[in-house]
């Protein structure tokens, strides 16, 4: 289905609902999200999108769309699409996005917000400091010679704990412990390297934020505690990835893959989804520079913290902050899922969609089997962010929401309201704002997202994931 198309939707649920097969589609789309979230087709063509993903060779059981969709590049944001890799399956850069890896990491401090209150400017002049952001140049690693960051492409966040950037603590609670193993330094190629250089621990621009929160609100009390997430208690929630290489490397295989389609008889209704057989040599190429790129999004959230630490340490005497969790939402993962009854490996796009592993999953370390994955939820600068737990059983491979979703563009964003109007409202309501531009601050106005509760309440009801606490903004650095 091509961009622009009327796209029918059917009700299954009131927070679930189906775009039956038609054209060229392999498989359904399916859609979670009550009524109310569900996008404007006059403004935002991301259900065309979902219909367009379904046409994918490979796909398996429908294309999907998490409740924070809108419109993105080639897949929707909030889209989530799985091929099998053995049956001609493929993998689209536009699956995955131009930000690879980016993330959310959460830290939790040993500090109740009532006790930090007094020290709130000091902390947030430090971060203010501390912390590299916006277009340009600057980084809290500025890497002396590309064997750095060869190492960084192939070592991720373990590399920076190996030199002292963190704790070997961290890697237990980041996904994959830090570091993807098949990531391949030498398929990324120069224009990449050039702009990894001077960025690795830098924040950069658009919605990438370091923010201090405090737990507000405790859903599911027994996770919780096993979390450590506590009434009051702290936290500091950093959202950024891989920067102008990660870009980079999305620029240079959608032109590799675009050149390739025709060679393996594979057509698309969108240039922006164009793809490659996971198992053809264009395939491989771009999951081995697209995991490098993962690990430099990694070994990024993993110097921000670092550099947050040293923040919290000098502002207030409290930096042995604990690290609960760091999750990607732009990625495609090699995964092994059950479709019609029969294990099969499956190449996994979520693209604005976290990973949300269940209680009992292998891959979650020890102390949080139990309990399932921390999801990491932010919401706008007012509104405050969520902490899920993955669920048994869920739908969409194991994946939920990564956000609230956008509803206005940046330049409709920057039409309601002004930087000197929205920082006093932020203000006034007892949030300390950071910005390094008035642009920055103006294009990520609350306004510009929509309503982070009812996004994480239609998750939960579609089963995507579970609510477990609420955290309130108490100071943020934007870019």
């Amino acid at each position: 289905m091509r961009p622009g198309a009327i796209v029918e939707l059917v009700e299954e649920t009131p927070f679930r609902w189906r775009i039956e097969r038609q054209g060229a589609m392999r498989v359904p789309g399916v859609v979670f999200a009550t009524r109310e979230l569900l996008p404007d087709p006059s403004a935002d063509q991301s259900l065309a999108q979902v219909a367009a993903v379904a046409t994918l060779p490979g796909i398996v059981e429908a294309a999907y769309a998490m409740p924070d969709m809108h419109w993105g590049y080639g897949f929707p944001i909030g889209g989530v699409a799985a091929t099998d890799i053995e049956r001609g399956g493929v993998v689209s850069p536009g699956g995955v996005g131009f930000d690879i890896s980016c993330g959310v990491r959460l830290l939790l401090a040993d500090l109740h917000v009532d006790r930090l209150r007094p020290r709130l400017t000091a902390l947030m002049d430090a971060l203010d400091a501390a912390i590299p952001r916006g277009m340009g140049q600057g980084a809290v690693w500025r890497l002396r010679r590309t064997a750095e960051l060869e190492q960084i492409l192939a070592g991720g966040a373990r590399y920076a704990v190996e030199r002292g950037h963190g704790e070997p603590n961290d890697l237990d609670r980041c996904e994959d412990r830090g570091a993807v193993a098949d990531a391949d330094p030498g398929a990324v190629g120069r224009r990449a390297r050039d702009r990894g250089l001077e960025q690795v621990g830098s924040l950069g621009s658009g919605n990438h934020f370091l923010e201090v929160e405090a737990v507000a609100q405790v859903y599911d009390e027994p996770i919780a505690q096993a979390y450590g997430l506590w009434p009051g208690r702290i936290c500091l929630m950093i959202h950024t990835g891989s920067r102008g290489l990660g870009h980079q490397i999305c620029t240079d295989f959608v032109r590799t893959m675009e050149a390739a389609m025709a060679r393996y008889g594979i057509s698309v209704p969108d240039r922006q989804l164009a793809c490659a057989p996971v198992a053809s040599a264009e395939g491989r190429a771009y999951l081995a520079a697209m995991a490098a790129a993962a690990n430099y999004g990694r070994a990024n959230r993993q110097l921000l913290g670092q550099a947050a630490r040293r923040a919290f340490d000098r502002a207030t005497g409290h930096g042995d902050l604990i690290l609960l969790y760091d999750v990607s939402h732009n990625l495609a993962k090699l995964e092994t899922h059950q479709v019609d009854g029969q294990a099969r490996h499956l190449c996994v796009h979520r693209k604005g969609a976290t990973l949300a592993l269940p209680p009992g999953h292998e891959d979650l370390p020890p102390d949080l089997r139990p309990v399932g994955q921390p999801v990491l939820v932010p919401g706008s600068m007012g509104a405050g962010s969520y902490v899920l737990a993955g669920m048994p059983g869920a739908p969409a491979f194991a994946s939920a929401c990564h956000g609230a979703g956008r509803r206005l563009s940046r330049h409709q964003a920057m039409k309601t309201t002004t930087a000197a109007r929205l920082r006093a409202e932020l203000e006034a309501a007892g949030i300390a704002v950071r910005g390094a531009s008035a642009r920055g601050l103006t294009e990520e106005t609350p306004q510009a997202y929509k309503d982070v509760d009812a996004v994480v309440d239609a998750c939960q009801l579609a089963g995507l994931a579970r609510k477990v606490a609420k955290l309130a903004p108490v100071g943020v650095v934007k870019g």
